[in-house]
This record gives C-alpha cells, sequence and structure tokens, in this order.
C-alpha cells in the first residue's frame, strides 16, 4: 500500500468532550520524514508519531493504539455517502493510504516499512463524542457505525520513519481471519463475534477484557 498522506495533529480545545482540556484530531498532513517509536503505556497522551500527542490521555494513545490509518478509498466512500470532501487527516488518522483494504487487514498484521519500520495491526477505531463533534455531520455516529469503514490502530513493533509517497509491504498475516471490520462490527453490537476474536493471540490485553465485558452485557 502507498502512504498518500503523514498527518501529525494540532491541539485545539476539545469542545464535545468535558473534563478533557484538548484534542488531537485535527491532523494536518506534514512534509518529510516523520520518526515513528513505541510511545509506552496509554496513559500520558503519547502517540507513535513524533509531533503528534492524544488529548484524552484514558481512551487513547499508547503502544497497542500508537498509530491509526485510514484509506482513501473509504474517505471516497464517505465522500459519496455525504456529499463532502473529507480529505488526509479528516478523521483523525496519522496515515492515509491507498491501494489496501485496511478494514480486511487482519489482528496480527505486520506492515513493513521505511527505516526498518514495521507496524502491526492491533484493532479497530470506534468512534467517540469527539470524533462526532468534529465532522458536525447531523447523525454521523450512526452512519459511521453502519458503514463499518472504522480504519487500524497499530502497534510499532520495530522503529523507523513514515512519509508521504512511500510503501508500506504487508509482510505476515496471521492465518486467524479476523479482521479490523470484524472487530468494529464486534464492538458496536455484534457480540456474537466476541468469541472469534478472543481466539486471537495478538488482541491487547487492555481490550480483552473490555470484549468480555461486552460479551457479558449479551
Amino acid at each position: 500500500m502507498r502512504i498518500i498522506s503523514v498527518n501529525v495533529g494540532r491541539p485545539r480545545p476539545n469542545l464535545w468532550k468535558p473534563g478533557t482540556e484538548f484534542t488531537g484530531i485535527d491532523k494536518r498532513p506534514v512534509a518529510g520524514p516523520v520518526r515513528v517509536a513505541p510511545p509506552g503505556p496509554k496513559g500520558t497522551g503519547a502517540v507513535g508519531l513524533e509531533g503528534d500527542r492524544a488529548g484524552d490521555v484514558d481512551h487513547h494513545g499508547g503502544d497497542d493504539q500508537a498509530v491509526y490509518a485510514y484509506a482513501g478509498e473509504d474517505y471516497a466512500h464517505f465522500n459519496a455517502l455525504t456529499g463532502r470532501e473529507f480529505g488526509p487527516g479528516a478523521f483523525g488518522e496519522n496515515l492515509t493510504t491507498a491501494g489496501y483494504d485496511v478494514n480486511a487487514a487482519r489482528i496480527g498484521e505486520r506492515w513493513a516499512g521505511p527505516g526498518g519500520l514495521v507496524l502491526q495491526v492491533t484493532c479497530a477505531r470506534t468512534p467517540c463524542g469527539t470524533f462526532r463533534g468534529w465532522i458536525e455531520e447531523r447523525g454521523w455516529l450512526k452512519t459511521f457505525t453502519r458503514e463499518a469503514r472504522p480504519g487500524p490502530y497499530l502497534r510499532v513493533v520495530e522503529p523507523g520513519h513514515v512519509e508521504q509517497d512511500t510503501e508500506l509491504e504487508v509482510v505476515h498475516r496471521p492465518d486467524l481471519d479476523l479482521t479490523v471490520a470484524m472487530y468494529f462490527r464486534a464492538m458496536m453490537g455484534e457480540r456474537d463475534l466476541i468469541p472469534r476474536l478472543l481466539e486471537s493471540p495478538d488482541i491487547p490485553p487492555s481490550e480483552i477484557g473490555y470484549l468480555r465485558g461486552r460479551y457479558d452485557e449479551g
């Protein structure tokens, strides 16, 4: 897949989540290579790309959500659906890609990139109130959930760098056919999928407890 844009957040006041001072959802394309490294445990706001941060430290950032990727093809889908022109960074992703269905990526899949970089798919992005407020589209969370094109979060297995118009190569696909889209659907209400997801050894430990809790709710 090709990286068509590398996007870094510009902190801005979070008007949509009381108690959260700022949000990093306002991602903008940047030129030149950007260093990518493991940010450490969740709770500090640190993320994988140098110069970027998360504002809601309880729910974003950390090793298992170090990098967020979204596909240009999925932007085209939502542009046609809404009549708007969403572009790179609009959904708060670090990497805007082309040429690969990132929602069909398997949990645990690995992507290799420049400078020795290796990323691993960990889970799907789930929508929140900040995302809804940022997009300003009536019924947005329902629309985003229905379309099930969330994009994946990735951890940094080996540090490196990312840059516009460079390639990421899928170098490992687990045998278990547990995809990002399936993960998203399970988190957003299809609880019958959760037992299958829990078969994966690559689900982050923090997500296992949440998934089990969601299943028990059913």
